[in-house]
């Protein structure tokens, strides 16, 4: 299958476990109603390793961008045992570039 396709049965290179904690981190410092993009090399099978990339859509200004995503990004560090995240937000206040195209276009919607 391929990386645009935006379906749950997109493989992607986290297990079920990992995937469901980033939904609960997620939704835990910004709210339920947040979508959640990976892309990177998590969404390439051909790849080996290599950090984490999300994209956390919101629907709503966010004050503190900066602290939100280090919040994220703290949490799940800990739970992928020190492996890298790295989170990309994006919410009507916030500047939106070229990487947030590409999240968009070649991630995959968890």
């Amino acid at each position: 299958m391929s990386a645009d396709n935006h379906s749950e049965t997109t493989k992607v290179r986290l297990t079920d476990k990992q995937l469901q904690a980033i939904k609960q981190v997620v939704a835990a410092v910004v709210g339920e109603e947040a979508t959640i993009t990976l892309f990177g090399s998590r969404v390439d099978d051909s790849q080996k390793g290599g950090d984490v990339d999300l994209l956390i859509s919101l629907n709503y200004e966010v004050e503190r961008p900066a602290l939100v995503s280090a919040k994220i990004s703290a949490r799940l560090v800990r739970v992928f045992q020190g492996r890298k995240v790295d989170v990309l937000l994006s919410a009507p206040n916030l500047q939106s570039l070229p990487i947030h195209q590409i999240a968009k276009s070649k991630g995959v919607a968890l």
